[in-house]
């Protein structure tokens, strides 16, 4: 499981909490065994509690070598440096190692302890952007491969959506929804759910229209439907990936139109992030050749009703 939200919403306070490194009040139960209940007197000791715990920072003793910060506190630790693929790294100290290598020691000795509960602390915020994807893809394995409970902790909801199974979003101490990845993309709980998860959020006003659909009336004056029902103060969510652009209007079947002009080009592998207006679209890199993007240039971003939801506005 992945607990995601943004700086200071309680995430590494509840992960330490679990860890018996925060005071804390509630229940907290492992496998049927009590390890907070503050009804009834019970908070177990940090030390007595069967905790891997994977700091933000690694945390790794830059004296040691791989070896022994992977035996640290428990003697015989070759197995584990041949599971992570360490073995021939075991001589190495951490000064000498890449980011995914440190990110790997640390989480074999997490593991040297053979603990109930893995706790992960914002495992992939030290790693610059170039090696983030492939050590979080890794990481995934890892976390398979270790077979147990394990709480992630991360402000990146595509670093939740590949981790974990199941993911929460976390605001001002307050768990504003639980699901899977798919469930949190395709039916948001409210638009800052959905903002998390890379939606557009449009504002404006909405109202139910003859043809049994809602339109909403943007500040701008545009106006886009949604198959969904609203009435007055109201958002749409609406993913890049459902989003069209071209040149000049359609003749397609889409009902939204968004006229305006490109403010950006973000290239991200195979695919290009185009900004305009209020919208954000992603297109394949051949797209966005084809049709000669470029900034400062007149497009139109077309979606679908039935790809646009709606939420209260205060949801």
């Amino acid at each position: 499981m992945a607990l995601v939200g943004p700086s200071g919403a309680g995430k590494t306070t509840i992960l330490r909490a679990l860890a018996g490194l925060h005071l804390a009040r509630g229940r907290i139960s492992v496998d049927g065994t009590d390890w907070l209940d503050s009804s009834r007197g019970i908070d177990v000791p940090a030390e007595e509690r069967s905790v891997g715990l994977v700091f933000q920072e690694y945390a790794l003793f830059p004296h040691l070598t791989v070896r022994k910060n992977v035996e640290f506190g428990r003697k015989g630790g070759a197995a584990l440096l041949e599971r992570f693929g360490l073995a021939k790294l075991a001589d190495a100290k951490p000064r000498e190692l890449s980011g995914g290598e440190r990110q790997r020691v640390a989480l074999a000795r997490a593991l040297a302890p053979d603990p109930a509960v893995l706790l992960l602390d914002e495992p992939l915020s030290a790693l610059d952007a170039h090696t983030r994807g492939e050590v979080r893809n890794e990481l995934q394995l890892l976390l398979r491969e270790a077979d147990r409970p394990t709480l992630v902790v991360t402000h990146d909801f595509e670093d939740a959506a590949t981790l974990a199974g199941k993911v929460g979003v976390l605001v001002e101490g307050r768990l504003r929804q639980l699901g899977t990845p798919a469930e949190l993309v395709a039916s948001p709980a409210d638009p800052f759910v959905a903002s998390l998860t890379g939606a557009n959020v449009i504002r404006g006003l909405a109202r139910p229209i003859i043809s049994g659909l809602t339109e909403l009336e943007l500040p701008t004056g545009e106006r886009i439907r949604s198959t969904d029902s609203a009435e007055g103060e109201a958002v749409a969510v609406v993913y890049p990936w459902e989003i069209t652009l071209s040149q000049t209007q359609p003749a397609d079947s889409a009902q939204n139109h968004i006229r305006g002009w490109i403010a950006s080009l973000v290239p991200i592998g195979n695919r290009v992030r185009v900004r305009l207006g209020p919208i954000t679209a992603e297109i394949t890199k051949a797209s966005s050749d084809d049709l000669e993007l470029r900034v400062g240039d007149p497009a139109v971003a077309s979606f679908k009703a039935t790809a646009t939801r709606l939420l209260r506005q205060d949801a």
